[in-house]
């Protein structure tokens, strides 16, 4: 079966009902119908041949399509049964050639056991989503605790997620994810999307963010499980003081005073105003000062 007209809203219909199905908003499902858009966006993750790419929501496949011309070798991952279907009719060549597959269910329980099935590092896969608002930032954060770090990243979201993204220190969008974000990856905002570049039209813009992964040695720390939990409860209530928000974290025995004194933040400080740098000194002093207690 050939692909349908990603381009012509009437078309993604006319297949849409032919096969009975209908859109399911509680997957956040949009086509993007907009082929320079598309063009751009997948030209973000700069695929050279032979290139393994991985595919969030791939839906009817229009980004599936421009990624698959490009002879990476594709996993897509989606859990719309309907869509599973036609995709195996659509890209059954490719399949054949062993340039395509599918993982069925849903991503946000599937992706790490892929990396062993397919027995790979994260490092080298290129990592692409257009990822509805319910899922984008679980995933995201997810993968980062997890300590895997993709080759580059490229999602498209609301732009409301992008912007907490790449917020910055002191503004009302930067919180527990930005820092998450920020800690492990250079973001890089690309084109904005305007609802008419999708079918069927969501009620917000959307924005391309790529994701470059930052060298080891800006972003090191002894113990980044630590990290990331200090770094949730500081933000866990914004309008109090880092004085206040540190101590669940803290063993018994250490005074957050004198940490604070020792990573040289104010412990009258908050959250908010801190950078990523900020962060991991603070919880490289916690550890040290964890340590010498446990001797």
């Amino acid at each position: 079966m050939e692909t349908p007209d990603y381009n012509s809203p009437l078309a993604l219909k006319t297949v849409m009902e032919s096969n009975g199905m209908a859109m399911q908003k509680k997957f956040g499902q949009n086509f993007m119908v907009n082929p320079a858009a598309r063009t751009s966006i997948v030209n973000m993750l700069d695929i050279h041949e032979g290139d393994c790419v991985w595919e969030i929501g791939p839906g009817l496949g229009c980004m599936t399509n421009e990624i698959l011309k490009k002879k990476a070798n594709l996993t897509v991952f989606e859990i719309d049964r309907g869509f599973i279907s036609l995709l195996n009719e659509f890209f059954h060549s490719y399949e054949e050639a062993n340039l395509f597959r599918i993982k069925e269910g849903d991503v946000l329980k599937n992706w790490q056991p892929e990396i062993s099935v397919q027995d790979i590092d994260s490092h080298s896969i290129k990592l692409f989503g257009n990822l509805p608002y319910n899922i984008a930032a679980t995933f995201i954060a997810d993968t980062i605790t997890k300590g895997y770090i993709f080759n580059r990243c490229v999602f498209t979201v609301q732009k409301e997620v992008a912007d907490r993204m790449r917020a910055k220190p002191s503004t009302k969008n930067y919180s527990a994810f930005s820092v998450l974000c920020q800690w492990r990856y250079v973001l890089t905002a690309g084109i904005e999307l305007a609802p008419g570049n999708f079918w069927p039209r969501p009620n917000v813009a959307s924005q391309a963010v790529l994701f470059m992964p930052k060298e080891d040695s800006s972003v090191s720390c002894s113990n980044p499980a630590s990290f990331i939990r200090t770094v949730h409860a500081l933000f866990s209530q914004r309008r109090k003081t880092l004085l206040n928000n540190i101590k669940p974290v803290l063993p018994q025995g250490l005074d957050a005073k004198t940490i604070f004194e020792s990573a040289g933040i104010p412990a009258s400080e908050r959250a908010e105003n801190l950078t990523v740098e900020d962060f991991l000194r603070l919880s490289e002093t916690v550890n040290s000062a964890r340590m010498k207690v446990a001797e």
